[in-house]
């Protein structure tokens, strides 16, 4: 009995023992050290951050001094920096980084002014040497197809889809030769490829390029795609899908949108208030809300800036020795005689000075000397230089691709979607 209680006593011990070979106690992974946070190239973890605002009346050197920055060092990095940054220039309101020494001193080491955002001036003088040059932060470009119909007006058909005015302003901008945006009608419809940026994936930092179009206005699709064909300067233009520049020379209209045409050039005009005689309207009324801007139709001096009886303020423009153009009854003129404008530059604001009966702009057109209608068919406009014929090949496989993503039958969408994506580090 007792040899077979030892068998068992030592059969169990055995088996003890393996068992305690078998448990292993667990091992610890070490956790991974957090990557250090870097901002304007500096190691954040290294100084004391400071984010404030600039405050009325504040200076560069009143917020340094306030950082134990001591006045003859503050003119030191002034007069050191004058040439890149102008010290005197910073603007209340403007956001601003200090990043100061972490001793007992805290004394400021680095100003970072952030002129928006996405641009950075940063004064570095926590060494000897001292120096200031911008920083771009790191931008994330997103590629986004939206498409909309017209219910009103473009403007409301772009609210609807959350995008900013700038981008209205853009698509009327590419369109103003090809397309009166008053006649769009109900049930039209569009779709846009174009560009937006972002910092950090969310902040949002502006548009991009618009990279192609289209408007189906009248049973047509009116096509734009942005092309570079001046690829020395890297000019880009917009075109159809047969390679025609949308660009000409003269707008159709000296404002951009949401304008009636009131009053169209007509020589055998007759009006009531002077008892029913002929008195010939010699240009056209676009009428549009008082403030309105009022653009250039095409590049050229201003020859007049003035106010004189019935024609209220206006302004005159010579484009070249053939073309002028003339915009009345303005509430007030942004340029003056001499003044060189560009096509589309604002020269002034609709109103209703001199013989108006309602706010607009009668605007006036002039070929050797002589007022035309610019609007009918009979007066032939010079046009924009066509693609040259060695570009097209290139041009349109180029335009195929986009025009491709334009014609494929996706669902009408009230928020934007991205379809690709492109880092673009600064």
């Amino acid at each position: 009995m007792k040899k077979v209680i030892y068998l068992l006593l030592v059969l169990f011990a055995f088996s003890a023992c393996k068992n305690d070979e078998k448990i292993k106690e667990p091992t610890l992974k070490p956790k991974p050290e957090p990557k250090p946070v870097y901002k304007y190239g500096f190691k954040i973890a290294d100084y004391k951050v400071v984010l404030d605002t600039i405050k009325s009346g504040e200076s560069f050197g009143v917020i340094l001094d306030r950082h134990h920055v001591g006045y003859p060092k503050i003119n030191e990095i002034a007069g050191s920096i004058k040439d890149v940054f102008d010290v005197r220039r910073v603007r209340a309101g403007k956001p601003y980084m200090i990043l100061s020494s972490k001793d007992s001193l805290e004394e400021a080491k680095v100003f970072i002014y952030k002129n928006d955002k996405i641009r950075a001036t940063v004064v570095n003088f926590k060494d000897s040497i001292i120096e200031a040059y911008s920083y771009l932060q790191p931008i994330k470009t997103v590629e986004r197809i939206v498409e909309g119909e017209i219910y009103s007006n473009l403007s409301n058909a772009m609210d609807s889809l959350h995008l900013s005015p700038n981008i209205t302003y853009a698509v009327a901008d590419i369109y103003a030769w090809t397309l009166d945006f008053y006649k769009l009608q109900k049930g039209d419809s569009f779709k846009l490829i174009f560009e937006e940026k972002f910092i950090n994936d969310s902040l949002f930092a502006g548009y991009g390029d618009i990279k192609s179009a289209v408007f189906k206005h009248n049973n047509q699709d009116l096509y734009a795609f942005r092309f570079v064909a001046d690829s020395i300067n890297g000019i880009a233009e917009y075109y159809d899908e047969k390679g025609n520049m949308l660009r000409s020379q003269f707008l159709k209209s000296p404002i951009k949108f949401q304008y009636r045409i009131s009053s169209r050039y007509n020589l055998k005009r007759r009006i009531a208030y002077y008892g029913n005689r002929i008195k010939p309207h010699k240009g056209t009324d676009f009428a549009a809300n008082i403030g309105t801007p009022i653009i250039a139709t095409a590049s050229g001096t201003v020859v007049e800036s003035t106010r004189r009886g019935g024609n209220g303020k206006f302004v005159k423009i010579k484009h070249n020795s053939t073309y002028s153009t003339q915009y009345l009854h303005m509430k007030t003129r942004k340029v003056k005689k001499g003044q060189y404008v560009k096509q589309g530059d604002v020269i002034g604001l609709v109103g209703m000075t001199g013989n108006s009966g309602g706010p607009h702009v009668c605007y006036r057109f002039w070929k050797h000397g002589k007022q035309v209608d610019p609007l009918s068919p009979k007066t032939k406009l010079p046009e924009a230089e066509p693609l040259k014929e060695s570009l097209k090949p290139r041009f349109l496989e180029f335009m195929y691709l986009l025009k491709n993503q334009l014609d494929k039958n996706i669902p009408q969408i009230k928020e934007p979607t991205v379809i690709t994506e492109v880092i673009a580090q600064n």
